[in-house]
């Protein structure tokens, strides 16, 4: 499983003091784009030198509590399935931390499931808005992050 940590920024927040529920989706992108670091030029040397990219086509979400300014997200990305041309990911978002609380009810929040999204993502082809086979170094890296998960502990 991959971890991605970030704070919840004022502007992400809607009138009820919540994280608007499009940017749970945004958050999922920025786990995703760093899980690619892992690749020769990262994220952005896969969509700007190689002009390849890993567009959504299909989105689930479940919602179960909120984030609000000041927490810190937990976005851990899962591979569900590694396909010729598509992955399937899972998103687990919680909070990590709530920034400046030093209260039991606050310590006693952390760590509480806020939304499960899974997503599946098709190899794409930029310059001609094609799919494509899985580059064999993103293949490898979603293979091994799929194995990894079903190892035994």
């Amino acid at each position: 499983m991959y971890r991605y940590e970030r704070p919840v920024r004022f502007q992400e927040i809607d009138a009820a003091g919540l994280l608007f529920f499009p940017t749970f989706l945004s958050y999922c992108h920025e786990a995703m784009e760093s899980w690619c670091g892992a690749l020769p030029g990262g994220y952005a040397g896969l969509v700007g030198e190689r002009r390849i990219g890993l567009p959504a086509v299909q989105v689930e979400a479940s919602f179960r509590a909120p984030l609000r300014y000041g927490d810190v997200a937990r976005i851990e990305l899962e591979v569900t399935r590694v396909g010729a041309r598509s992955l399937g990911l899972r998103y687990q978002l919680s909070r990590a931390a709530v920034r400046g609380a030093a209260t039991a009810e606050a310590t006693a929040s952390e760590g509480g499931a806020c939304a499960v999204i899974d997503q599946v993502v098709v190899c794409t082809d930029l310059s001609r808005m094609q799919s494509l086979e899985l580059p064999p170094e993103l293949r490898a890296l979603a293979e091994q992050h799929l194995a990894a998960q079903r190892e035994p502990i």
